[in-house]
């Protein structure tokens, strides 16, 4: 077996299984660690801007990738949408929403990294997570220039063929992807590796929904730096006659 049927075709599945099996444990054994860890509350700065450049950004290349990879190619021949134009839609929607999440990541991985509070309350996996993600987005950018010459579909159905051959369970899926250029290759490879280690890192949020909070009653926990009197229960308790003194060792001996 050769490196390419390794990384092509057994790696996908090693990276899939670990990313359900690992979040389903993650789930349910450390519950209270499946979250973001915002860091809101330390600096506002850059984050609401790079925060929302960079999840709209994801967001539209996840969806891209997910239609366009996984919908077989008979519903585009069906649709009458033709491989170059759904090439060229790729190339123009996945460069602008590429762009917004660089942008914004950038933001997000400065502050990071270059604000004192932020950088010292930051795990590794934090900072690590977010360079890998910026990394994937700078090489998925630099496929557009080689899509370009290959405006009639061709490379991009290769692809779409390994994906659907993966999900599948298509042997021989990791072929069609064996004569592509590497730039398109070390983008597949980091893919899977962000899919391998997504339980281990605060990315799990993606799986989240807010939909236990709808059945939820509502309560806020308040402080106040006012006086308040002192309500009569918690005072000490009185009483009309003093507990008589225990006997002392020197009253002892002057009684004897």
């Amino acid at each position: 077996m050769d490196l390419n049927q390794i990384v092509f075709g057994v790696y996908p599945y090693i990276a899939l299984a670990t990313l359900a099996l690992g979040s389903v444990i993650r789930f349910d054994r450390e519950p209270y660690t499946w979250r973001t860890g915002s860091s809101q509350l330390l600096r506002r700065k850059q984050l609401v801007t790079g925060s929302i450049l960079f999840h709209l950004g994801v967001l539209m290349i996840f969806a891209g990738h997910f239609v366009g990879l996984l919908t077989p190619i008979v519903v585009w021949d069906t649709l009458g949408v033709s491989h170059g134009a759904k090439q060229m839609l790729a190339i123009v929607a996945g460069g602008v929403a590429g762009l917004f999440a660089l942008v914004g990541g950038g933001l997000l991985l400065h502050r990071r990294l270059f604000d004192p509070r932020i950088r010292k309350t930051s795990s590794f996996g934090d900072t690590a997570i977010l360079a890998i993600l910026l990394t994937q987005l700078v090489l998925g950018l630099s496929t557009i220039p080689l899509s370009l010459q290959h405006r009639d579909g061709h490379e991009m159905v290769k692809f779409m063929n390994w994906a659907q051959g993966i999900f599948t369970f298509r042997a021989g899926a990791a072929d069609f992807v064996a004569d592509v250029h590497w730039v398109f290759k070390a983008h597949l490879a980091l893919g899977l590796t962000i899919l391998l280690v997504f339980p281990f890192t605060r990315l799990v949020h993606m799986l989240s929904a807010p939909v236990w909070y709808l059945n939820r009653r509502g309560w806020q926990l308040v402080r106040t730096r006012r006086a308040l009197p002192r309500k009569p229960e918690a005072l000490a308790p009185t009483y009309a006659q003093s507990a008589p003194a225990l006997p002392t060792a020197r009253s002892l001996e002057a009684a004897e």
